[in-house]
């Protein structure tokens, strides 16, 4: 008989929680899908709706609307929520910002968020690449509003927020993902508090520009946590806030602890409101740039609104 003494014990992993059906959504299979992954390779740029698996890229990709993520597709971070590659990234692609306008201008966009990896390796964190993409942008295609998705710029945020703030994006945002008792296991490389002050910061620099930060539910975080958040947002002066529902990526990545029905999201988006945010977009399946156009187009209203009425007092 063969010896089995030795035969490895099959690893017992927890079974992954089963999605919900508010949470589900169509394989993409439109010619405008087709079309827009199409342009984003033939011009050899990256788009964290692929690389971060977003559930909505169907959605998004039919309308050929596609977030950039410039500065490479790896990340010198590794944080347990995010599937972007971890690793050493290459050198910058002095052509990305031309080709990013390009981009642009090919698919009609009234409205661009371009975000990035961390690139902790940078001397600035990737701040001066912003600022090219920016400008090319403003060159041409001038009536593209845009909105920039960055990193924390961990030990360099004093020079990335002048570099990006005379740049003069349309918003700056930058996520704080989860509340400060989840940050060792989920964001590790990150902190909270320089987060905030980057948004803070960012916010007195520069009072024009929208600031927008966001969090993901579903990780283990209470709900007067999710509160607490809202309130540091606030007090850092913070227009447009985001929540959706935390995915897992893969069996390695951190686990969703639950799921939080339409319900809980319109609950906490009633919450937000009350505590001035101008902009709230709060459920499953919402994610930084989703609507973001639209919800652009609502939020500078909205402030249009607040100073008229400051104005008439």
């Amino acid at each position: 008989m063969n010896d089995m003494t030795n035969t490895p014990v099959p690893e017992n992993r927890p079974e992954r929680k089963r999605k919900p059906d508010w949470i589900r959504v169509k394989a993409p299979t439109s010619q405008g899908f087709a079309e827009t992954r199409k342009l984003m390779r033939e011009l050899n740029l990256n788009t964290v709706c692929e690389e971060a698996a977003c559930p909505n890229i169907g959605e998004c990709w039919t309308k050929k609307h596609a977030t950039v993520m410039i500065l490479g597709d790896v990340c010198t971070r590794a944080c347990a929520f995010c599937n972007v590659k971890t690793g050493m990234p290459r050198i910058v692609d002095k052509s990305e910002p031309g080709h990013v306008a390009e981009a642009a201008a090919k698919m009609g966009l009234e409205h661009i968020v371009i975000t990035s990896v961390d690139r902790d390796d940078l001397p600035d964190g990737g701040a001066d690449q912003f600022v090219k993409v920016i400008n090319e942008l403003r060159n041409q295609t001038p009536s593209t509003t845009i909105e920039i998705l960055t990193p924390d710029f961990r030990n360099k945020h004093e020079q990335a927020i002048e570099k990006i703030g005379a740049a003069g994006p349309d918003v700056f945002n930058h996520n704080l993902e989860t509340v400060p008792r989840l940050y060792p296991t989920i964001r590790p490389g990150a902190r909270y508090y320089s987060s905030l002050r980057l948004l803070e910061q960012m916010k007195r620099h520069a009072p024009s520009i929208f600031t927008k930060s966001g969090i993901m539910l579903g990780l283990g975080e209470q709900r007067l946590e999710v509160h607490q958040v809202m309130d540091d947002m606030r007090s850092a002066d913070v227009d447009f806030l985001t929540m959706g529902q935390y995915l897992q990526p893969t069996p390695k990545h951190a686990e969703v602890v639950d799921f939080v029905p339409p319900k809980g999201f319109d609950a906490f988006a009633a919450i937000a409101r009350a505590k001035g945010f101008l902009m709230v977009a709060s459920s499953p399946l919402t994610r930084s740039s989703y609507h973001a156009g639209d919800d652009f187009a609502q939020m500078r209203a909205a402030r249009e609104e607040k100073l008229a009425k400051a104005a008439a007092r």
